[in-house]
C-alpha cells in the first residue's frame, strides 16, 4: 500500500519519524512524506488559496510544504500528482480529543484526505508533564493500530482519531483500544490578566489541559485512564 503521512508538528518533529518508521514496518508499505516546513499546531483547517505555496524536495519522497496539514495533504494530491492508498497525520505532540478535534492540524489533514475520498487516519499522542517520552513504544502501538484500522471496512466521508495514553516508562504491552466518542463537556478555560496601562490588558491563556471534563464514554475518560481511544469521526 502507498502511505502519504503528514503531521502539524513540523518535518523535523520526533511524531512524524516515529509514524514513518511505523508505517515503514507494515508488510510492503510505500511511503511519500509531505509535512509542513514549520510547527502549524492548533492551525485548525485553514488552508492557502491567496499566496502561492513553497513546495522543497527534500529527498526521493519528502517533500516539505511552507503551509498547514490541509495544505499539504491538497499539495500532494493536486499538486505533485501523489495516489496514496492510506493518509496518515501524526503522530502529534499532545492530545487531540474533544474540541480539539475542531482546532488541530493533525486532524484537519485527515479530514482534508477524507474529503477527497481517501481512508484517513489521525494519531495523537497525549503527553503529561515530568514522564519520558518513549516514542519508540508509540511507533510500535501505532503499527498495531494502523494494521487493525485498515482492516476495518472502508466507510465513505469518515476517517479515524486515535489518541494514545502517556504512561510510564518500561511497560511496553500495549494498551486496551476502546471504541469511543470526542468529549462534549465544555473546556476549563482561564486567563491571567495583566493590566499594562489605562488602554491595555495582556491575557495569558492558564487552562491546564489534564484538568479538562472527562464525560463518561469519552475520548478524554479513555484516554487519560491510560486506554487508546479510537474515534470514527463523520464528516
Amino acid at each position: 500500500m502507498h502511505f502519504l503521512i503528514t503531521n502539524d508538528d513540523g518535518m523535523g518533529a520526533a511524531g512524524l519519524r516515529a509514524l514513518e518508521k511505523a508505517v515503514l514496518s507494515l508488510p510492503a508499505a510505500r511511503v511519500t512524506v509531505v509535512a509542513p516546513a514549520r510547527e502549524q499546531s492548533q492551525c485548525g483547517h485553514r488552508v492557502t488559496t491567496r499566496e502561492a505555496l513553497r513546495v522543497e524536495r527534500l529527498s526521493e519522497g519528502v517533500f516539505t510544504v511552507d503551509g498547514t496539514p490541509a495544505d499539504c495533504v491538497r499539495v500532494a494530491l493536486f499538486g505533485l500528482g501523489i495516489e496514496p492508498d492510506v493518509v496518515i497525520s501524526g503522530i502529534n505532540h499532545g492530545g487531540n480529543m474533544g474540541q480539539d478535534i475542531v482546532i488541530s492540524g493533525t486532524v484537519a489533514a485527515a479530514r482534508e484526505a477524507a474529503y477527497h475520498d481517501r481512508r484517513a487516519i489521525a494519531l495523537s499522542h497525549y503527553l503529561i508533564k515530568d514522564i519520558p517520552l518513549d516514542w519508540d513504544r508509540i511507533a510500535d502501538w501505532s503499527r498495531v493500530m494502523i494494521a487493525r484500522l485498515l482492516e476495518q471496512p472502508a466507510e465513505s466521508c469518515t476517517f479515524w482519531n486515535v489518541n494514545f495514553p502517556h504512561l510510564p516508562p518500561g511497560d511496553r504491552d500495549m494498551p486496551e483500544s476502546v471504541r469511543c466518542d470526542p468529549a462534549r463537556l465544555p473546556l476549563h478555560v482561564r486567563f491571567q490578566r495583566t493590566d499594562i496601562d489605562a488602554t491595555r490588558t495582556d491575557l495569558q491563556y492558564t487552562a491546564v489541559y489534564a484538568e479538562r471534563p472527562r464525560n463518561p464514554g469519552s475520548d478524554v475518560e479513555a484516554c487519560f485512564g491510560g486506554k487508546i481511544a479510537v474515534s470514527r469521526l463523520r464528516i
